[in-house]
């Protein structure tokens, strides 16, 4: 299938890179209109030519998570452009390796505003586009850690943990308007970013061995969940959570 998503409006942020480069071709690729949003401006511009190239409709926004001021800007630059809102993708994250006993107060604080507070302010502010385009659905993308804690990852398993249940709030809150608020938990994934630690065996054994598929995922495995929550397919579905880690969670 490729219109999954034919004609509707979807921002994706941390979309410059990694898994949010994937989502968003994976989300042109199903017929929609895709705004890419992230911080990191000349890989934005690459990815969006990129995808524009492909696709046809694909469209930059600056966007830093953890700032108020530049998600109502983003939010206007859409309904500008776009005229509406369907679906928000809250993918942007910042990963944080420390034992709680050893991390720097900047650094735990670092990682919720992006993880956290970005997607608080993600859901906030697309709720009045999304509610005058009618309702539409926000991807909330947290973590296997989310739902696990893991040594070493205190900051991190925690602000993902956060994400999942301000999904569930949200998808109260949301509902009446018809917005769907759905979290995504992802496992380990071949990513530019995972490549040289799932390279190393030692490593390797940290992040897959426990995972009963004995393998890292595909991101485009985990796209086809996004297109899942996002798409008109999951009517029903709103405060849930999906775990795409091989299995890693039902252990």
């Amino acid at each position: 299938m490729a219109d999954r998503l034919k004609d509707k409006v979807v921002l994706v942020t941390g979309a410059a890179r990694n898994l949010g480069a994937v989502f968003a071709r994976k989300i042109a690729g199903e017929g929609a209109h895709v705004f890419l949003a992230d911080i990191l401006a000349d890989q934005l511009e690459q990815t969006t030519a990129d995808v524009a190239a492909r696709y046809g409709k694909a469209s930059a926004i600056p966007l830093d998570v953890t700032q108020e001021d530049s998600w109502i800007a983003a939010m206007r630059t859409v309904e500008d452009k776009a005229g509406r809102l369907d679906v928000l993708v809250n993918n942007a994250g910042l990963f944080a390796s420390a034992r709680i006993q050893d991390q720097p107060l900047d650094e735990w604080e670092r990682c919720f505003a992006v993880n956290a507070r970005g997607t608080f302010l993600g859901c906030k502010h697309a709720h009045p586009l999304l509610k005058k385009s009618g309702g539409g659905a926000i991807v909330n993308i947290s973590s296997s850690w989310g739902l696990t804690g893991r040594a070493n990852f205190g900051a991190y398993s925690a602000a993902k943990a956060a994400v999942r249940m301000l999904t569930k709030s949200a998808a109260a809150d949301f509902a009446e308007d018809r917005i769907r608020v759905n979290s995504i938990h992802p496992g380990v994934h071949e990513t530019d970013l995972s490549r040289d630690f799932l390279a190393d065996p030692q490593q390797r054994e940290f992040l897959l061995g426990k995972v009963p598929l004995d393998r890292a995922g595909d991101p485009e495995e985990l796209a086809n969940a996004v297109i899942f929550f996002a798409s008109d397919e999951t009517p029903y579905m709103t405060g849930a959570e999906l775990a795409v880690d091989g299995g890693y969670t039902a252990i």
